[in-house]
């Protein structure tokens, strides 16, 4: 199974989340596509690293990827209105740890990196052991402050690059061209059928609301 056909398939397990009218209006406002957006909570750098990380997650094959949806615009927006001032700081430490990091592997500043560096780095730090995953998993679940400082700097990595994941499917699958272009939609539902065979649902895909 691929990455993106996982993914899909991942998206059925994601569940459903209340949508607000702040995140509806987040959602909607990230429909059009602009290059040239200047972010309001990332730095140009975060930025940078930002919109490669999403492109790497769910890059464009023969369905859209991240970056059609205009994913890294969402995840600026989710932090700058929605989430917290501590999971805010969380964000930023954990991008200048990824950016250190990134230049001691390639010798060069993240604001600079190219996809490839990127991807080779990602999977570095993804593939790891059972044992080395288990207890990255554990320590996303304690605060900061209940973690020794040998162990702080690698926790505030994996909150970042955890959470850069989690709004990238979130985002991704939310929005109005996945839902209707990659997604099972039906603008007029009708019958409801809780259980049914994987096969038959279309594509096997996720329906969208």
């Amino acid at each position: 199974m691929d990455r993106r056909t996982a993914l899909k398939n991942l998206s059925i397990g994601l569940g459903y989340t209340v949508a607000t009218p702040t995140i509806l209006n987040i959602l909607s406002s990230c429909t059009a596509e602009d290059s040239g957006w200047k972010p309001l909570f990332l730095s140009s750098e975060e930025k940078h690293i930002v919109t490669h990380l999403v492109d790497i997650i769910l890059p464009t094959t023969d369905t859209p990827g991240a970056l059609d949806v205009n994913v890294p615009q969402f995840i600026d927006m989710m932090y700058h209105d929605i989430e917290q001032k501590g999971n805010q700081d969380l964000f930023k430490k954990g991008a200048l740890v990824f950016s250190k990091l990134f230049k001691t592997e390639f010798n060069t500043e993240a604001k600079h990196g190219e996809k490839t560096q990127f991807d080779t780095l990602l999977t570095s730090l993804f593939n790891l052991s059972k044992n080395a995953t288990k207890k990255i998993l554990n320590q996303q679940k304690l605060y900061l402050e209940a973690l020794p400082n040998t162990e702080k700097d690698n926790y505030i990595l994996y909150k970042f690059l955890i959470s850069v994941r989690r709004y990238t499917l979130f985002g991704y699958f939310t929005s109005e061209k996945v839902g209707e272009e990659v997604l099972n939609y039906d603008p007029i539902p009708g019958q409801q059928l809780g259980c049914i065979p994987l096969e038959d649902v279309p594509n096997g895909n996720a329906w969208s609301l």
